[in-house]
């Protein structure tokens, strides 16, 4: 079972809170700690009991940290969550500081004196967050038991959901052949083991799910998996009961407490990544070796079983989309709030009698709240969305076999020419990305810039990525596949991925459309070079709304791409829906113009 606790600040709690901490500070004799949204496993979604930022500053997003200071706390957030950091901490205890335009090390710098000692729990820092700041000169940074918890009185405790085993059907491979590819890999590099500290790889390793993290269906456990394919399995053992048959032998469980004896019996080197093992663990007894994860690269490229898999769930899906979508365009009630349009779209989905979960909180935001790209509504929040310009609703489901990711934006009101103007924009991006042929080595930031270049062309832009890897019947952000400025990592087939580029403006409207990709094989055309050559096959099968296109800034061949998705999505949804379902959608499916 999911634990639910609320663990959020309002405004007025984080006085005290933050109070308390700087009491235990002095104790320590600290200038400074960090407070980071982060866990031992760098999840994006955290445990009730390792919700530390939201517990002491009120803000709840995904990406974030903040600073204490004895006389001063700053709460540092990126451009997803400007407005939102703004709305739920009190400007009276929190400075916001725009990150990362200003750096951890940069702002430290300047608000500590020479000789200023910065605390930060170990177990929530990977090794190379800490190595950034590392050079601070005259700043010492302090590994330290966390303050937090120290003051936290009544912290939830740490979740025990038990593990399942996935079909080996649905996942292509049975986990002893995973096994045996990773300790390969192991033995190509030099390591006797390599540890993970990773749910969601863990569980592609070793085809279990669990129920420690809402929404998302992971066992949070550390790994160490060894050269000769066997595996130690750090977490409580009774989480395992459940699938100790379908473990075997050659998966061991070990408690937690005993890891650091584990690796210090280890004869050779241990590897670790570097982007995501915390302080603590690189540093415990035994020889230590950064590399690079080899389970990363191998959980990214889904198998066919996956991939055929995960087209059926986007099928079942989008068939729940329709059947929402028509509703809420024919027959939603006058007084239909944000709250009102996520548990309707969660009923539809649970309707098809597959749904085990829905894969994030719905973003349901209507008029202003849909400029907030991250936006979660509550009961404080929750606005009617009788005469706004737009609704906004980015949700998915997860399913046995697959994980749904999709993002549709409608109008309410009589669409605004200066909305779907935008709109417009927005779809060209996405279009761009969906048509996209590229060489193989080519990664996600060099693809970003065209889902921007419509937006960018009229001085504008939008800050998030325009796309994260999507897991099968796992997390819906996952790496190491982005499309971003900043992604490195090159694209290969059976990489699923988000296309989502958006516009914003704050105060008014916000706009995205998102489809869920998978990275194939390209056919050669005629005349094309005997090359091979990658690009992107669709797995979302739902209207993009016809109302808000302006047509005349179209090409040719983006309105022929969007006539033959729209065709494409009346032939795969079509016999899924019926009566007026499936009337409204031939309608929204007919070719623009017509």
């Amino acid at each position: 079972m999911f634990q639910t606790f609320d663990v959020t600040a309002r405004p007025q709690d984080a006085p005290p809170r933050v109070a308390r901490l700087r009491a235990w500070m002095a104790e320590q004799g600290l200038d400074a700690f960090i407070v980071p949204r982060a866990d031992a496993h760098q999840g994006e979604y955290v445990a009730p009991c390792d919700a530390r930022l939201a517990w002491i500053s009120g803000f709840t997003g995904s990406a974030g940290f903040a600073v204490i200071l004895a006389g001063r706390a700053a709460l540092f957030v990126d451009g997803r969550y400007t407005v939102q950091a703004k709305a739920q901490t009190d400007p009276a205890t929190f400075e916001r500081v725009a990150w990362p335009d200003t750096s951890l090390a940069a702002w430290l710098k300047s608000a500590l004196p020479q000789g200023g000692r910065v605390g930060f729990d170990p177990w929530l820092h990977t090794v190379a967050e800490m190595e950034k700041l590392r050079g601070l000169d005259g700043i010492a940074l302090e590994p330290v038991a966390n303050g937090v918890d120290a003051v936290w009185e009544d912290r939830p405790a740490p979740p025990m959901g038990a593990m399942r085993a996935y079909p080996d059907a649905l996942a292509g491979r049975a986990h002893a052949e995973k096994r045996a590819q990773i300790a390969e890999a192991l033995r190509a590099a030099g390591v006797a083991a390599f540890v993970t500290t990773q749910p969601d790889a863990i569980a592609w390793l070793l085809n279990i799910r669990g129920a420690d993290i809402e929404r998302t269906p992971i066992a949070q456990a550390f790994a160490v998996i060894h050269a000769d394919a066997t595996v130690d399995l750090i977490c409580a053992p009774e989480k395992t009961t459940p699938v100790a048959d379908h473990l075997g032998d050659a998966v061991r469980v070990v408690p937690s407490e005993q890891l650091p004896t584990l690796l210090a019996g280890i004869e050779g080197a241990v590897g670790y990544d570097k982007t995501t093992c915390p302080v603590a663990l690189a540093e415990m007894p035994g020889e230590a070796r950064a590399m690079d994860d080899p389970l990363a690269l191998p959980k990214a490229c889904k198998t066919e079983a996956e991939i055929d898999a995960t087209r059926e769930a986007h099928l079942r899906d989008g068939a729940a989309m329709v059947r929402f979508l028509r509703w809420l365009d024919e027959d939603r009630p006058d007084d239909l709030t944000e709250i009102g349009v996520a548990q309707a779209l969660e009923g539809f989905r649970r309707d098809t009698n597959q749904l085990l979960e829905i894969s994030f909180e719905t973003i349901a935001g209507a008029g202003p709240n849909a400029a907030l790209p991250h936006y979660r509504v509550n009961v404080e929040t929750d606005r009617p969305i009788a005469g706004e310009p737009v609704l906004l609703v980015d949700s998915g489901g997860q399913y046995l076999d697959g994980t749904t990711d999709i993002t549709r934006t409608v109008p309410v009101a009589a669409p605004d020419p200066e909305v779907a103007h935008h709109f417009t924009r927005v779809l060209q991006g996405m279009i761009a990305v969906s048509r996209a042929r590229f060489p193989k080595g080519v990664a996600g930031c060099h693809l970003d810039a065209l889902a921007r270049a419509p937006l960018w062309a009229e001085h504008k832009d939008y800050d998030h990525g325009t796309g994260h890897g999507v897991g099968v019947y796992l997390g819906v952000h996952e790496g190491p596949q982005r499309i971003s400025r900043v992604s490195q990592v090159p694209l290969a087939p059976g990489m699923i991925l988000s296309n989502e580029p958006g516009y914003y403006r704050e105060g008014a409207f916000g706009i995205r459309i998102e489809n869920l990709i998978v990275v194939r094989e390209a056919e050669r055309p005629a005349g094309g070079d005997d090359r091979k050559m990658l690009d992107f096959e669709t797995l979302t099968w739902v209207p993009i709304d016809r109302r808000l296109i302006a047509a005349e800034l179209l090409s040719p061949d983006e309105r022929a791409w969007l006539d033959a998705y729209h065709a494409e999505v009346a032939a795969r949804i079509g016999p899924r829906v019926e009566g007026a379902d499936r009337d409204w959608l031939l309608r929204m499916t007919a070719p623009l113009g017509s």
